[in-house]
């Protein structure tokens, strides 16, 4: 599903990711894990298209496609989905007409708005998200817990082939996080695949990866099951630097 071969990238000059490579099959679920500063978010900002960062070498294929000559739009349409760290918000749209536009743009059709208020209160009833959060404003208001919550949520729409989840965890509360990676699980299935990207092991005891992978400088050095994630959590990343 997702080929990243030899992935070299700078930002304003600096080399930040130095050699990545990576191969997510579909239905699996990779958690990526390593210090501040080691290429983890850079790498999630590169596939979802992010302008400033500048591919000086390698390559990224998604679904057989050159993932690097699309526009973030087109990486969406086709199947990408990016969880951010820290979810905007966007005044005066409201999360049923953002969702509403982004399925109807996806699917390449019109979906009434009858339709897609059916399909928005399943998902929400299934994921357990209030049905009062569609007419609020993208993220407007919303505490940290509710912002990981409604980037679920449309992920939970939108129902990626690949989704990257960067730093979910980041800033939630132990029952927050239950909620969030509940949500997450449910819509694993299938040919579903699942990049999570996190410094603590914590969220892997509710979403339980296939392959753990230590980045460090830009690159990854060493790859496990979900044992990894907790020697790296006993020990930390001294061994790798």
């Amino acid at each position: 599903m997702l080929i990243i071969e030899n992935l070299h990238v700078s930002v304003e000059g600096e080399p930040i990711l130095r050699g990545f490579s990576l191969t997510v099959n579909a239905g699996e679920i990779h958690a990526i894990m390593g210090p501040n500063g080691a290429g983890k978010s850079t790498l999630a900002k590169v596939l979802a298209g992010h302008p400033h960062y500048e591919v000086t070498q390698g390559t990224i294929h998604f679904c057989g496609q050159d993932l690097l000559a699309l526009e973030p739009e087109e990486r969406s349409h086709l199947g990408l989905f990016m969880g951010f760290q820290y979810p905007v918000e966007i005044p005066g749209v409201s999360n049923f007409q953002f969702l509403h536009s982004a399925l109807s743009a996806k699917q390449k059709k019109s979906i009434s708005e009858e339709d897609f208020r059916k399909i928005l209160e399943e998902k929400m009833d299934a994921i357990h998200i209030p049905r009062s959060f569609a007419d609020r404003d993208v993220n407007g208001g919303f505490s940290g817990g509710e912002k990981k919550r409604n980037e679920i949520l449309q992920m939970a729409v939108l129902e990626p082939k690949l989704a990257i989840l960067d730093e979910t965890d980041s800033g939630l509360d132990i029952d927050a996080m239950r909620i969030v990676a509940e949500g997450v699980s449910r819509q694993m299935h299938g040919e579903n695949a699942l990049i999570l990207i996190t410094h603590y092991q914590r969220l892997l005891d509710y979403i339980k990866p296939h392959f753990v992978h230590v980045v460090v400088e830009g690159k990854i050095v060493e790859s496990g099951n979900h044992t990894l994630a907790l020697h790296l959590e006993e020990k930390g990343y001294a061994l790798h630097q």
